[in-house]
């Protein structure tokens, strides 16, 4: 048997962390003297020693371990919790690799911020002919189920979809989410339902517009620049704006090669 400083020493651990374990009764010394109060361990105790150790680095609290410990538990019961929290360590994994692309993203965006230029122009805009879905989505990214209901109706019917489908942002200011409506450009008539709305789009007179190239998570500085020009030039807006996607996720893989034009009906003060 082995004194506790021992112990200690030879399973590299420190004799604080061994009183704690047998406070908690995780590992209780094999003998303690009556007389010195000396504690003694076991070479066989070093392999409950190196399963506590094993499942504090995996993340279990000391009271989980302690329950583990105390239920004796099949080995086939433990490779259960184990394959479980691999996947709750796969999980936080994949959190923080989303977060990190976030943090990429941002970087860029502060790295472009200042940098790039905007030509805004202004046109008119004829009409058109629109299937549309409106719906309040949780944020802006919230969008691929409002094309899939448009799209699955639209398929439904021989109609031709022309290029440059948009979506329109329209103030709500009620509403905890956002009020997005998008577009399909077809070729002719087909039904509405009670979500799809089919009609024709009256033409913009006048519209500023800008191009951006690049991903959807720096759109804002389109936005940003538009709108400023907007003030500038002593314009106001009249009507929701247009995200229109020239070239998007069904075009290319590459979301640097996206382009969008934003498109903001506009008058003068």
């Amino acid at each position: 048997m082995f004194k506790i400083g021992e112990f200690a020493r030879l399973n590299r651990v420190t004799v604080k962390t061994l009183r704690h374990y047998e406070r908690l009764k995780l590992l209780t010394p094999y003998k303690v003297d009556n007389f010195s109060g000396y504690r003694y361990y076991s070479a066989q105790q070093i392999h409950t020693l190196n399963r506590i150790l094993a499942l504090k680095d995996l993340g279990f609290s000391l009271t989980e371990i302690s329950e583990l410990t105390k239920n004796n538990l099949s080995s086939e019961e433990m490779l259960g919790i184990l394959k479980s929290r691999k996947s709750q360590i796969q999980t936080a994994i994949n959190q923080e690799l989303a977060r990190i692309d976030k943090v990429n993203s941002l970087i860029k965006l502060f790295e472009q911020e200042g940098n790039v230029m905007y030509d805004v122009s202004i046109k008119s805009i004829s009409s058109m002919k629109v299937a549309s879905v409106r719906k309040i989505i949780k944020d802006y990214g919230d969008q691929s189920h409002l094309w899939g209901e448009l799209g699955s109706h639209i398929s439904k019917y021989k109609v031709n979809i022309l290029p440059g489908c948009f979506v329109s942002y329209h103030s709500h200011e009620k509403s905890e989410g956002i009020d997005a409506e998008v577009f399909e450009i077809i070729d002719h008539d087909i039904p509405s339902t009670d979500n799809i709305k089919v009609r024709d789009l009256p033409p913009i007179d006048m519209a500023a517009c800008v191009v951006h190239k690049g991903p959807y998570e720096t759109l804002n500085l389109a936005y940003s620049a538009i709108m400023k020009w907007i003030e500038d030039n002593n314009y106001s807006i009249i009507a929701p704006e247009r995200e229109v996607y020239l070239q998007g996720v069904d075009s290319t893989a590459n979301p640097d090669d996206y382009i969008t034009e934003i498109q903001f009906p506009i008058q003068k003060r």
